[in-house]
């Protein structure tokens, strides 16, 4: 049976959103699964549901307008209506208040536990809706004393997903959890639940209509899995430092895009570390990069060791942007790339792939992504890509399984492995070849690196970002856009999905 993590379950709900299955289709189809388990187990009686403000009260609500029909049924709303989290679970909680045939109860305080107490009192069957997956700590307060009340009542309890105040993905209590009979759990197991059975009791797997598409392609939930929320006591550095190794005497706006992609993305520090004969261009093109001088006007071998020193002060590196290709650089990104500790997370992108060339070994096992476009592959493998997306995604996973790495394959739709799973990014349009826009990509790979660690989650992330950027692009200046263009469009591409 496939078991997925919770973080994991919230990615399948954001993605089939924008496959367009909405979320309140989702949380009908799960409503409709709890109810149809109750009436399983119970031909008549009374129903109660403990309802939480997020959507594991959505999903009980909905169940409970499902059951309204053969059953005398009462929900109790946990905390106040005007804190209800969602515009779905608001609105399923307006459809109860406005029927007849159920009895809505709000407890905002201990106050009104003893009116739960009495209805508990007598119910056959328990619905907890309270929270579900979305336990953080301890259960204190109003929450502790209602999942008490549960606990020490007779009828038999059905949880929602996940008992209440147990951890979905290490089965972990801290402080009280429901002890449910049964509980019912969306699309696949969560790693909790076989961990906790004194808790979870019998445990029932019921779809709710996620397509299975939702997992393979790019998409919000991926931005989600590398989204970094900013706290009030932030300070500089929380967001991630971000080191450019780039430009040469030929090449001054790659890295620079990338740097300037990076700090829109989010990233506290972008710094460039080129060559002296482009110090100053880089500087020009914005006060807010910061901008390091190694050698004169290529990279050599020279600079390794300082540019080594430097990487550990950052979160995550780019090496090959503007780098050029004259073999002492080369030579040098290959020994660079050598002496990376293994756990630094790096980008390899444009001149620096072709470093690999004469050793792909100094890249095996490294937290790395490599960012190929056909051609680039062509260099790296021998294999000259097709348009067939079957072959493409083939080739990008032996590729990352030989490697041990990370592959974004750039195209029409990206192919993106890690050797073992593959995903594929839709988002994007042809006015995207115009120079840069990889460079873009490679900033905003960089910053989810720095954020999350993880460069299959950060890849993913980023070609969705960029792809949208560009789309949002050409929507405004049609086939006409620009790598800067990309760049500016950054924040909206993320707010427009950051549904977190």
């Amino acid at each position: 049976m496939e078991v997925i993590s919770s973080r994991y379950m919230k990615l399948l709900d954001l993605n089939s959103e924008y496959l367009g299955v909405p979320m309140l289709s989702l949380m009908e189809n799960a409503g409709a699964s709890v109810a149809n388990v109750v009436r399983s187990r119970l031909s008549k009686g009374k129903v109660v549901v403990i309802a939480g403000t997020g959507n594991n009260g959505g999903d009980g609500m909905v169940a409970a307008r499902h059951l309204a029909s053969d059953y005398k049924v009462e929900v109790f709303l946990i905390g106040r209506a005007t804190r209800i989290r969602s515009e779905e679970t608001l609105r399923n909680w307006k459809v109860l208040e406005g029927m007849d045939s159920v009895s809505t109860y709000v407890i905002e305080d201990r106050e009104g536990l003893e009116t739960l107490r009495e209805a508990l009192n007598d119910a056959d069957i328990i619905i907890d809706a309270l929270l579900g997956t979305g336990v953080k700590g301890t259960l204190r307060g109003l929450y502790e004393e209602v999942v008490r009340l549960i606990n020490s009542s007779r009828g038999l309890k059905i949880a929602v997903d996940v008992p209440s105040g147990l951890d979905p993905d290490s089965g972990e209590v801290k402080g009280v959890a429901v002890k449910a009979d049964v509980t019912v759990t969306f699309h696949a197991l969560k790693p909790g639940l076989t961990s906790a059975k004194e808790y979870a009791g019998e445990i029932i797997v019921k779809p709710i209509g996620i397509p299975p598409d939702a997992s393979r392609i790019c998409g919000p939930g991926d931005l989600y899995l590398v989204y970094k929320r900013r706290e009030p006591w932030s300070k500089k550095g929380d967001f991630g430092r971000v080191l450019i190794i780039g430009g040469s005497a030929y090449y001054s706006g790659a890295p620079a895009l990338s740097a300037l992609a990076s700090l829109r993305t989010g990233s506290d520090l972008a710094v460039v570390a080129c060559p002296k004969a482009v110090v100053n261009v880089i500087r020009s093109f914005s006060p807010n990069l910061i901008v390091r001088p190694v050698g004169e006007e290529f990279l050599t071998e020279n600079e390794v060791s300082a540019l080594l020193e430097l990487s550990d002060s950052f979160d995550s590196i780019v090496v090959g942007p503007g780098l050029g290709l004259k073999e002492d650089t080369l030579r040098a990104v290959r020994e660079f790339l050598r002496g990376l500790r293994p756990d630094k997370p790096v980008v390899v992108d444009a001149d620096a792939l072709k470093a690999l060339l004469k050793d792909l070994g100094v890249i095996k096992g490294k937290k790395a992504v490599l960012t190929p476009h056909a051609g680039e592959f062509k260099l790296l493998t021998g294999i000259k890509l097709t348009n067939d997306l079957r072959e493409r995604e083939e080739a990008v996973i032996k590729l990352a399984r030989e490697l041990n790495v990370t592959v974004l394959l750039k195209g029409h739709v990206d192919v993106i492995s890690d050797g073992r799973v593959v995903k594929l990014n839709k988002t994007g349009n042809p006015g995207m070849t115009v120079g840069g826009t990889g460079d873009v990509l490679t900033g905003i790979l960089a910053t989810f690196l720095a954020w999350s660690g993880d460069p299959l989650e950060s890849a993913c992330a980023a070609a969705f970002v960029n792809g949208v950027a560009g789309d949002m692009s050409k929507e405004r200046l049609g086939y006409h856009l620009t790598a800067t263009d990309l760049i500016e469009g950054i924040p909206k591409a993320m707010d427009k999905f950051l549904r977190v």
